[in-house]
Parts: C-alpha cells; structure tokens; sequence
C-alpha cells in the first residue's frame, strides 16, 4: 500500500471533510475512522452539572464519548437539563470542554427549558426563545439529520418530551430511538417513584406518547432497590477497577468533576498531572452506574458475560437485552407493562444473566474507556 506524507495526508482529510465524503466525529486526531456500516446518529440528554449531582453522568458522558471516538455512533449534541432547585450545580460546558479537547470530537451542547411540564401535552407556548433553545436545538437538529437519530434519556425527560409535543411527525420520521433511563419496572406495586421520574412525572409519562420505538431501561426492579434485578439496569463497581489504568487526561476529567473544582481553569488541568492523592481516594469509592448497556445497544452491539462487546447479530449469549412488551404510564408517573411479542416498538430492558451482568458491564466500559487517547 502507497502512504502519504503527512502533507499530502492532511490536504485529503481536510479535502474530505470540507466535502462532506468523512463525518466530522469520524476525523479524530488525524485518523478517519475504519469503522464499518453506518454510524447511528446519537444525540445524549442529560444532568450533568459541576459541581456534580452523581459522578455516574460523568462515567456516561465518557462513554459515549469513547463510542464517538471510535466510531461506534455519530455524537451530534449533549443537551443539559436545566438545574432547576437550589443545590445542582450549573450545566457542565467544562466538562463537555474537557471531553472535545481530549477526544478531538467538536460536540456541541446546549441547556433545556427551565420549566417542567404542567399537562402531558404541555408545548410550554409561556416560554421565551432562549428557554427554549434546548428544545428547539434538538427538533432542528433531528430535521437536519441525513439519518434517524438516537436520543439518550439518563436525567429528566422535560425536553425530550416537549419536543414530542410540539412536532410528534418529525419524531416518527426522524427518531430511531428513545433509551429512557428512568422509573423502576414495579412502581405500579410499590407506589414510588424512582428520582429520574419525580423530576417530572408527566414529562416520563410523555415519553410513552413518542411515536418512535422507545426502549425503556428502569433503573432498578424494586423502585429505589440498589441491588441487581431482572428488570433494571443498576450495577455498581469499585473505581480501581478502572479509575487507575486510564489515560492521565481522563483520570483528570473525572478528578476535577470528583474534587469538585470551582475553578474555571478546565483546560490547565485537564493537562496537568493527576492528583495522586485524589485519585487514590476515588479509586477506592463504589461507583453505582445505571445507562451502560443502552449506550451499547444503540450502537448496534452487546455484551458477553466475559464483558467482550460484539454485534447484536453474533451467536455469543448477552447479559442483557430487550423484550417486547405493551406499556402504559399514568399522568403520576406510574407504568403498566406486561410483556407482549406482537409489540414492535415498545421494548424492556432485561437481564439476562443476574451473575455475570454486574462484572460484565464493569469491563465492557473499561475496554471503550481505554480505546479513548493515551
């Protein structure tokens, strides 16, 4: 095979990009990436704040940033909820900052409306243009889109399902799917609600509307059971199993998020050294983790129970997967489901081996963690 100089090599990846034959997540760092089929457009709703409400937005956030690296989906946005009660910290543009430098990915982001819903078909007509920019970012970006797209659900549904409201044929035509990382597979039993779903209980139960499939990924069987269940996507692991062997860059992501900085000086840090301290300190924390697996799915793979990442299409058992099922959800934020095989767009999270899922998803993010830059 004939190689190119360095200068020859840039002027046909610039030339590319410019022209559009490349995607713009798939140029990182130099390289386009060899990824095979297309690249399912991913689109990651959020509550990640700095200083942080729970560390697991920031495992998220990294992982699907390592998907966009290597070229598993196409990472068009991060749309933030609005802190909307005393105490969350402001959307985290460093945090995303961080990231883009690291990776070389250009993802933008941007901050969802502050109001929660008052009506199921609440269209929020009271708010401004700017309070709507989240909104209104992601039906434009859907428009734009050349292929369907993927949207992550792993805080509040408010913007999602405001967006629902106010275009309902552009989701059916332009949306993939809904991964919605919220509510408990027994809330209809226990008569609780799981703390995605308080957040605004006719925003979740909004999502059901979408006419688009929607995976439904609850948080745990038993609402707020932090234990293992066949029908919830909880797991927890001990940091030092992977805090300790990742780059220095991304160590320093996680340590300015986990040593709550109130520093503005993202970028001075990102490319520092570690804090040794800090890092042996958080090393040593239990991590709970809840959306991993719907990450994995939307990009068309699974997981083994050796934790190995394959395609959906390989013969090799998955720890976890999707079941068909008819599911309704009430104005108060409770679901009905049963399990239905006619259902075709509509689907519950499962798992399939309760043994193996916990360590198994510990080292399937640890392996696209690691595929991120030394």
């Amino acid at each position: 095979m004939n190689r190119l100089n360095r200068g020859e090599f840039l002027k046909v990846g610039l030339l590319a990009l410019a022209t559009g034959m490349v995607n713009r997540a798939a140029y990182s760092n130099g390289i386009v990436s060899q990824h095979k089929g297309v690249k399912p457009p991913m689109i990651h709703a959020t509550d990640l704040y700095h200083i942080h409400n729970d560390p697991d937005d920031h495992w998220d956030l990294a992982t699907i940033y390592a998907l966009g690296y290597s070229g598993d989906v196409d990472l068009l946005g991060i749309l933030f909820d609005y802190p909307t009660r005393p105490g969350l910290g402001d959307p985290d543009v460093m945090g995303v900052a961080q990231m883009n430098y690291y990776t070389g990915l250009v993802v933008p982001s941007v901050v969802g409306t502050p109001y929660a819903m008052t009506k199921r078909d609440d269209t929020q007509s009271q708010a401004t243009k700017t309070e709507l920019q989240g909104v209104i970012w992601l039906l434009e970006t859907l428009c734009k889109s050349a292929s369907p797209v993927v949207i992550n659900i792993v805080g509040g549904a408010t913007n999602v399902a405001v967006a629902i409201k106010m275009n309902p044929a552009l989701f059916k035509k332009k949306c993939k799917a809904i991964y919605l990382n919220a509510g408990s597979a027994n809330s209809m039993t226990d008569k609780k609600l799981e703390y995605n779903v308080k957040l605004n209980p006719l925003a979740y139960a909004a999502i059901f509307d979408a006419p688009c499939p929607v995976y439904w990924m609850p948080c745990m069987t038993g609402t707020n059971v932090m234990e293992v269940g066949e029908y919830g996507t909880y797991y927890r692991f001990l940091q030092k199993e992977i805090l300790p062997d990742l780059s220095e860059k991304l160590q320093n992501i996680f340590l300015f998020m986990f040593g709550q900085k109130k520093s503005h000086e993202w970028f001075t840090y990102l490319n520092g050294k570690p804090e040794q301290e800090l890092l042996t300190q958080y090393s040593n924390a239990i991590r709970h983790m809840w959306c991993t697996a719907g990450f994995i799915h939307a990009a068309g793979n699974k997981v083994t129970a050796e934790g190995d990442i394959v395609p959906a299409s390989s013969a090799r058992a998955s720890v976890f997967s999707f079941l068909p099922v008819n599911v309704s959800c009430n104005d108060l934020g409770f679901a009905d489901w049963k399990i239905d095989n006619n259902s075709r767009n509509r689907f519950i999270f499962h798992v399939n081996d309760l043994v193996n899922y916990p360590k198994a998803m510990t080292i399937a993010m640890k392996k696209l963690l690691l595929q991120l830059p030394k």
